[in-house]
């Protein structure tokens, strides 16, 4: 079984930030696989954007660089990177100021027209989002068919994403606004909407009668490193939970829409964010737990603390979080959405596992053993994959014994094909102008009105996170938050 893999119309691509980290390990590799899939028009142009002066040809040398290093040595096709590295441009510019647009303008004229598909990728610190935005209009580089990708965080508050969201919206349209959580992207993101809606068999049992709770899962070996300077004005919860946690609970949770299409998705999702429970600081020591970690080992490596990569004696921001959260709303109430995020956990793991009630009486007896409930785990990463635990029969003679079984659906043994990784398919949706599956700005404002408390009822208590050692699951404070309900992590579920 192969992809349906489609062209696009030709475009150019202009990256903010085009030698940056995401650029180099993510976009430009990715695109590279999408020429040689044969997704790219020979027309289309990639032109890279920094403050240093490179010039054609280094920016080919360094992107070359890039692919090589991020890309199997099977995959790599000499026409195909030459043919790639042919597409590339570069221009030097100041994204707060006014020097290289007119350079930018004259390349972005086609054969002497303007009116192609033009996106303008902004991978660059949210504070230069407003700036590039008013920049290209000024410069009259924004069309019609001009797009803007915004890469998160949108925002470290709600005032902040609010002013992002004006300060964009000013100059493009909504319907050219990208707002891109590359989680949305991920094969097995998409195919827990296909497993709800394109099946007869879990829609009917997907509601309280019959589910008990929902753990989502994103857990990180990788400690800050490079990135300590901004994590520490950041945090897990900006970083992670108000952004892809939160759009992974949409789609759990959300309503059947009417077509899978941007807007009725959208609104299907913003239903979700606008019914969770507010937590402040009235329960917020009960509903949550913050953690930072310390040196350990993850994967028999020894690793530094969290300080000693921030090489400062001590911070209060959080690199752990749990939050059990609710919806209040008539399929889900009762059932608890328990969300949890990490740097330097034991491993590298991110999964969505829908845990059924159990069967209410066993026929079976003692002999039989235990009824387990059923549950129902989406992994994301790594080896994607979907598995439905069910209860049958040990083979063999001597009685009726149970245990529990996995239906295993694993993309690599299903799906033979290496398929386009979720940078890859956003960036074309992108070019194709199919905005479901990004979020849209009463979506990120939503999600920050119901961050922004919990945020603000920690810093008033102003305790610090609880220390957990690096290659563990974190604090013991987060086992304790779910086992006052009677359950358990399910760190082994798939």
């Amino acid at each position: 079984m192969s992809a349906r893999l489609l062209p696009v119309d030709p475009f150019d691509l202009v990256v903010f930030g085009g030698t940056g980290d995401l650029a180099m390990r993510k976009l430009l590799p990715g695109l590279y696989h999408r020429d040689c899939d044969g997704q790219l028009p020979p027309e289309s142009r990639i032109i890279g954007v920094s403050r240093g002066d490179l010039g054609k040809k280094a920016y080919a040398e360094a992107v070359e660089t890039a692919i090589r290093r991020s890309t199997p040595e099977e995959q790599l096709r000499p026409e195909v990177v030459d043919r790639f590295l042919k597409r590339l441009e570069h221009v030097a510019i100041d994204a707060a100021g006014t020097t290289g647009w007119r350079k930018l303008a004259a390349l972005l004229q086609r054969n002497g027209k303007s009116n192609g598909i033009r996106v303008f990728y902004l991978a660059t610190a949210p504070a230069l989002f407003g700036p590039i935005a008013r920049n290209l209009a000024a410069n009259e580089l924004i069309t019609a068919e001009s797009r803007v990708v915004l890469e998160k965080p949108i925002g470290r508050d709600l005032d902040s994403a609010m002013a992002i969201n004006d300060a964009v919206g000013a100059v493009f349209e909504e319907r050219q606004i990208f707002r891109i959580d590359h989680y949305l992207g991920k094969e097995t993101v998409q195919n827990l909407v296909a497993l709800r809606f394109a099946n007869a068999l879990f829609e009917p049992l997907w509601n309280s009668a019959h589910i008990d709770h929902v753990q989502i899962t994103v857990a990180e070996s990788l400690g800050v490193e490079g990135r300590a300077a901004y994590y520490d004005t950041s945090g897990a919860l900006r970083d992670m939970v108000q952004n892809h946690i939160l759009q992974l609970l949409c789609l759990v949770a959300m309503e059947p829409p009417h077509v899978f299409a941007a807007e009725a998705v959208r609104n299907e999702k913003l239903k979700v964010l606008r019914s969770l429970r507010p937590i402040d600081n009235g329960d917020v020591t009960t509903k949550t737990v913050r953690g930072q970690y310390q040196a350990g080992a993850v994967g028999g490596q020894a690793v530094p603390g969290y300080l000693t990569e921030l090489d400062r004696p001590a911070s209060s921001t959080e690199t752990f979080v749990v939050i059990k959260a609710e919806i209040a709303n008539w399929r889900w109430a009762g059932v608890p959405f328990y969300l949890r995020t990490g740097k330097r956990m034991m491993t590298r793991q991110s999964e969505i596992v829908i845990q059924f009630k159990a069967p209410p009486y066993s026929i079976f007896g003692e002999a039989g053993g235990p009824l387990d409930a059923n549950r129902l785990v989406v992994r994301l990463q790594p080896d994607e994959a979907v598995r439905l635990f069910l209860m049958s029969k040990d083979p063999g003679p001597g009685g009726m014994r149970l245990r529990t079984v996995p239906l295993n659906l694993a993309y690599a043994d299903a799906f033979n094909v290496r398929y386009p990784d979720a940078y890859e398919r956003l960036l074309l949706d992108v070019v194709r102008g199919n905005a479901t599956l990004f979020m849209h700005k009463d979506e990120v404002e939503a999600a920050w009105t119901w961050v922004e408390p919990i945020l603000r009822a920690w810093e008033a208590r102003n305790d610090p996170p609880k220390p957990y050692t690096a290659g563990s699951w974190g604090p013991s404070a987060a086992i304790a938050l779910i086992e006052r309900d009677g359950r358990n992590w399910l760190e082994d579920a798939a």
